[in-house]
């Protein structure tokens, strides 16, 4: 995982406390929107990516709780949310996502991001 952030804070020039949240919130975005095997077989390539994933979930505070499940309906929206509360932008969101979704081509193949990218809900604008 420290490899994997470490790569994902240099290309997307982020500090990489931010950068491992980040990935904690995007994979358990997937996990919960996403389709469930190739998103699983991504999970199970990244070391440590339940552990990130369940520090994701176990970091959102009540009104973040609030805002994701019933103000903002959940989703790519609520996943935004949290991101740009840890300080990033659209530009930086963008960013991290593509070089996530390019570390997920190498480690699943690019027919299984693919599969991810296409049926994830919102998803697209991030790519």
């Amino acid at each position: 995982m420290d490899e994997l952030i470490e790569r994902l804070a240099d290309k997307a020039g982020l500090e990489k406390a931010v950068a491992g949240k980040s990935v904690g919130i995007i994979l358990g975005f997937l996990r919960n929107e996403g389709p469930q095997e190739p998103v699983q077989a991504l999970i199970d390539t990244i070391p440590g990516a339940e552990a990130a994933i369940e520090s994701a979930n176990e970091s959102r505070g009540g009104l973040s709780r609030l805002m994701g499940s019933s103000l903002m309906g959940g989703g790519v929206m609520a996943m935004g949310a949290r991101l740009m509360g840890l300080g990033l932008g659209m530009a930086d969101i963008q960013k991290l996502a593509h070089e996530l979704f390019h570390i997920g081509r190498e480690k699943i193949g690019p027919d299984r991001m693919k599969t991810i990218i296409a049926e994830t809900p919102g998803l697209r604008q991030f790519t």
